[in-house]
């Protein structure tokens, strides 16, 4: 599975903290991380947590990451941001028991933390449990395992529910503030990362234009 750790500008510098706890459980699970930014408070492009969901949605869309891990401050802003996004589905995760259970019972494809709220001694061992709970082992299967049908069938119901309130990602694209768009997509890695692993055509030739309009 492809990891995309994206971090807001607020906690910027606990970025290499939170990149090693992920590679650290992820890896030898056979897991690959990229590492999306910001990797530090003084970074040249910087990232909002509204920023943070409108780039876990292009990631998330175009195939370019399989899970999004994010966060901000309270880890509530992120989320928000995320969830607004097409096909994106991100749950607030706090301690590894947030972790097991959005995991088994909603089986998203993102997290967001709070990295400034109780992020406190020992943060890095809480991180590192917490992705130990999401990435090792099946996610989706229920819990309690009684419930694991109607969970599952609840997770389809959300999924047909949220495309239909949606737009598609490719429209998002074009229709949001262009400004903001070549503001999130202006990080140090991501031409790097992100179009070597991008598989939707329409998605990643929209980017390409916009990336270069950034460098023209």
């Amino acid at each position: 599975m492809k990891i995309a750790l994206i971090n807001e500008n607020s906690q910027a510098a606990k970025n290499s903290i939170i990149f090693d706890a992920l590679k650290t459980v992820a890896e030898p699970l056979g897991h690959t991380v990229f590492n999306y930014g910001m990797y530090g408070a003084e970074d040249k492009a910087s990232l909002t947590y509204i920023m943070n969901g409108l780039l876990a949605g292009i990631l998330l869309n175009s195939k370019a990451a399989d899970f999004v891990v994010t966060g901000c401050g309270t880890g509530m802003g992120a989320m928000l941001a995320a969830n607004s996004m097409p096909g994106v589905f991100c749950g607030l995760v706090v301690d590894p028991t947030d972790a097991f259970l959005f995991g088994q019972i909603n089986d998203g494809n993102a997290i967001s933390m709070p990295y400034a709220k109780g992020f406190g001694w020992a943060a890095e061992l809480n991180l590192q449990d917490v992705y130990r709970k999401l990435f090792d082992g099946e996610r989706g299967l229920g819990y309690p395992k009684e419930r694991a049908e109607i969970m599952a069938k609840n997770r389809g119901i959300l999924k047909t529910v949220k495309s239909v309130t949606c737009h598609d990602m490719l429209t998002v694209l074009k229709s949001i503030d262009q400004d903001l768009l070549k503001a999130t997509v202006a990080g140090e890695k991501f031409q790097e990362y992100f179009f070597a692993n991008a598989q939707d055509e329409g998605i990643k030739a929209y980017i390409k234009g916009v990336v270069a309009l950034e460098n023209a």
